[in-house]
């Protein structure tokens, strides 16, 4: 009996996987799959490709102040225990490199961010952290932008806003409500 009722379970299991494979094939090739696309992040003009000036400098990993470029990056994301090269790839600078060695584009820097900041990026896939534009259910095409569109990957933390006074009332409200 135990035997049967295992047969049924490894079954059950291996038509939902066929299903799911079946549904997924079927969707992505669907004129009702919709197309993700991230957008670029945000960069300093002038400093992408990073290759047009690293190629030819001289390695250096040493954690240091930076004094000649990037002295506008000021390191306030775990900087006790983070240095550049623990993000940006030595070899490639137009690469970031995942923890296990793995190169990724700018553009899926998400990944990157997802290895530490975990809660974040299971939210943000699911589309409750960030910002997503385009169509959400049928065709189109979907933006997702990328944590560094509203953190700065180097200092993500908000900085304090200033709030603004409180809207005035309009004039002819004000003196039509007294009126009555």
């Amino acid at each position: 009996m135990f035997k049967q009722e295992g047969c049924r379970t490894v079954m059950r299991l291996f038509y939902a996987a066929v299903t799911s494979l079946f549904l997924l094939f079927f969707l992505a090739s669907s004129p009702f799959a919709v197309v993700e696309e991230y957008t670029p992040p945000p960069m300093t003009e002038g400093m992408y490709p990073c290759s047009n000036c690293h190629a030819s400098m001289e390695l250096n990993r040493k954690k240091r102040v930076l004094k000649e470029e990037h002295t506008d990056i000021k390191l306030h994301h775990a900087e006790t225990m983070r240095w550049c090269l623990d993000c940006h790839d030595a070899g490639n600078r137009d690469r970031l490199r995942l923890f296990n060695g793995e190169l990724i584009k700018f553009t899926e820097s998400y990944r990157l961010c997802g290895e530490c900041h975990g809660p974040q990026y299971r939210d943000w896939r699911a589309g409750i952290h960030g910002k997503r534009t385009g169509y959400f259910t049928g065709s189109g095409k979907r933006t997702y932008f990328l944590c560094a569109h509203c953190h700065d990957p180097h200092e993500p933390k908000f900085k304090p806003l200033k709030p603004e006074p409180p809207p005035h009332r309009p004039k002819e409200n004000h003196d039509a409500k007294s009126k009555q």
